[in-house]
C-alpha cells in the first residue's frame, strides 16, 4: 500500500491525519475483467498487501503464487487464517462504488428487518421492520418500524421462496400484514411499490429526551446508525448533528444515557472519535481512547517519526460533553453492533460505567483502509486490515465471534417492535428496569409473540448483511 509514499507519512509523520472506519465488512464479490489483466492487477494487490497488512509477515512468497489467477482468488491465497482472524480483508472490482458505500451514500430501498417465522413449525416468514433509513424511499413511501412485510411481488414469503424473491432487484412491491397469534395475515390494500434510490443516510437515526424526572431521571436516547461524518457537500455535518443533539442532552439536564447501536455495523474512527468524546466521564484531549497495533514495519515507521507514543489516539476537546452528568451509560447492541461501534464500547469502559443490553456484539477490532490504484488502470480496489485496536488499559479481547458479552442479554424478537424510546420497547424495557423506574403493570401489554429468527442479525433491503468496517482514510 505504501502508505509512506501515498500520505507522506515518512517525511511529513505531522500530517498523520487518519480517519478511521470501523464496520463489519462484506466487500461486494468481484466479476471477470480480461485476463491480459490479471497479472498487472495481481502484482498491484501482492505489493499493497506486503507493504501494509497487518499479518503481511504470513503472507506466502509472491513466486508461489499464480500471476495470471482471477484477482479475487489470487487475493485469498494472501488473507491471515480467513476463518478465525482476518474475517474483514476484501477485495472488489468496482471500488469507486465500494468507496460510496463507505462514506455512507448507496442505492437502497431504506428497510432493515428481522427475518422470523412465527413460530418453530410455520413455514410462511415476515419481515419485521426494525428500522427504516431516514429519507430513503422506503421512508417516504410509508414504512416504518414495527411494520410487518409479508409478500414481496404480490407472494406471501415462506421460508421455501424468501430468498429467491428478495434476490437483488432495483424495485419491488411489498405488501404489510399483522401477526395474529401465530398466523400472518396480509393487507393487500397496503401495497407498495418501492423502487431502490441513491441516498446520503443520515445516521443520527432518532433522538429524543425522556422526562422521567418522579424517579429522578431525565434519559438521553440516540440512535446511531453508522459512523459517518458528513456528505461530499457537507463533510462534518452529521457529526455537527451528533454534537448539537448533545447540546441538547447538556442543556436539558439529561442525567442518563442510551446509545442504541443495534443497527451499527460501524464506520469512520474520526466519527467514533467524536461520539465518545461527547459522553466520556472525566476525559480529555490528553487522555487516551484508544491505541493502534500495526505490523512490524509501520509500528517503527509511525514510533520513529513521532515517539514512543505514536499509536495512542485521544479524545477530542467537546464542549458538549456530558459526562459529567452522568454515572453510566447504556448500550443497546445486538449481533450486528460491530467495529466502530464497538471500539467506542470498549474505549469508554476504562472511563465509567457502561452496560451493554441485547445481544453480544459481532467480534471486530481490526481497522483497515481501502485501497485503489493511483495510476487509474482499473476500478478494482482492496480493503485491506492495517492492524488492532486496543483501549487505554489495553484491553481488546472482543476480536472473536463472541464479540462484547450483553451485561443484560435480552431477546430482542418479541414482535410488534415499538417505537424507539418506548417504554414498551423490548431493549429499552429492560433499560427502565435496571434504572428502577416503574413501568406499570401493562408495560408489556400488547406483546403479540416472540417470533422464531431465520438469520442472526437484522438484514437491509436483498437480504444484506451491514457491513461492518473499521477504516482508515490517509
Amino acid at each position: 500500500m505504501n502508505i509512506g509514499k501515498r500520505s507522506g507519512l515518512v517525511a511529513l509523520a505531522l500530517l498523520l491525519l487518519f480517519t478511521t472506519s470501523c464496520k463489519k465488512d462484506n466487500v461486494d464479490p468481484v466479476s471477470p475483467v480480461g485476463d491480459t489483466q490479471y497479472s498487472s492487477i495481481n502484482s498491484w494487490v501482492y505489493g499493497e498487501m506486503a507493504d501494509a497488512y497487518f499479518w503481511s509477515g504470513s503472507m506466502p512468497a509472491q513466486a508461489t503464487l499464480d500471476p495470471t489467477a482471477n484477482p479475487a482468488d489470487y487475493f485469498e491465497k494472501l488473507i491471515y487464517k480467513r476463518a478465525t482472524v482476518d474475517r474483514f480483508s476484501g477485495i472488489t472490482d468496482d471500488v469507486t462504488a465500494l468507496q460510496k458505500e463507505f462514506n455512507g451514500v448507496s442505492k437502497i430501498f431504506g428497510i432493515q428487518y428481522q427475518i422470523a417465522a412465527p413460530n418453530q413449525s410455520a413455514s410462511n416468514v415476515g419481515l419485521y421492520l426494525s428500522y427504516v433509513v431516514k429519507g430513503s424511499p422506503a421512508e417516504l413511501a410509508g414504512l416504518k418500524r414495527g411494520d410487518i412485510i409479508t409478500k414481496v411481488d404480490g407472494q406471501l414469503l415462506t421460508t421455501a421462496n424468501y430468498a429467491t424473491l428478495l434476490r437483488n432487484s432495483d424495485t419491488h412491491s411489498f405488501t404489510l400484514g399483522t401477526l395474529d397469534g401465530t398466523t400472518l395475515v396480509s393487507d393487500d390494500l397496503k401495497t407498495f411499490s418501492i423502487t431502490k434510490a441513491e441516498v446520503n443516510e443520515n445516521p443520527v437515526g432518532f433522538s429524543t429526551i425522556i422526562d422521567k424526572s418522579k424517579y429522578g431521571k431525565k434519559i438521553g436516547y440516540l440512535v446511531y446508525t453508522q459512523f459517518v461524518p458528513g456528505t461530499d457537500a457537507s463533510p462534518k455535518a452529521y457529526d455537527d448533528q451528533l454534537r448539537k443533539v448533545f447540546g441538547e442532552f447538556k442543556a436539558q439536564g439529561v442525567n442518563e444515557l442510551v446509545l442504541d447501536l443495534r443497527f451499527n455495523g460501524g464506520g469512520y474512527i474520526s466519527s467514533a472519535e467524536t461520539l465518545a468524546s461527547l459522553i466520556g466521564k472525566n476525559i480529555s484531549a490528553s487522555k487516551v481512547f484508544y491505541k493502534e497495533q500495526w505490523n512490524e514495519n509501520y509500528t517503527a515507521i509511525l514510533k520513529k517519526q513521532n515517539g514512543a507514543n505514536a499509536l495512542d489516539h485521544n479524545f477530542l476537546a467537546e464542549p458538549n460533553n456530558i459526562g459529567s452528568q452522568l454515572d453510566r451509560v447504556f448500550v443497546l447492541t445486538s449481533q450486528g453492533t460491530a467495529s466502530a461501534s464497538e471500539l467506542v464500547i470498549n474505549g469508554l469502559r476504562p472511563y465509567m460505567n457502561l452496560y451493554t443490553v441485547g445481544d453480544h456484539t459481532y467480534g471486530k477490532n481490526l481497522f483497515g483502509t481501502l485501497v485503489s490504484d493511483e495510476q487509474k488502470r482499473w476500478n478494482w480496489g482492496i480493503y485491506v486490515m492495517l492492524g488492532q485496536t486496543a483501549n487505554a488499559n489495553n484491553e481488546s479481547d472482543y476480536g472473536t465471534a463472541s464479540g462484547i458479552a450483553a451485561n443484560y442479554q435480552v431477546d430482542d424478537t418479541v414482535i410488534p417492535y415499538r417505537s424507539f424510546g418506548d417504554d414498551n420497547e423490548t431493549l429499552f424495557n429492560k433499560v427502565l428496569n435496571v434504572m428502577g423506574v416503574p413501568v406499570g403493570p401493562n408495560a408489556r401489554l400488547g406483546v403479540t409473540a416472540q417470533v422464531k429468527p431465520i438469520a442472526s442479525e437484522f438484514l437491509k433491503d436483498n437480504l444484506q448483511i451491514s457491513d461492518k468496517r473499521m477504516i482508515k482514510e490517509f
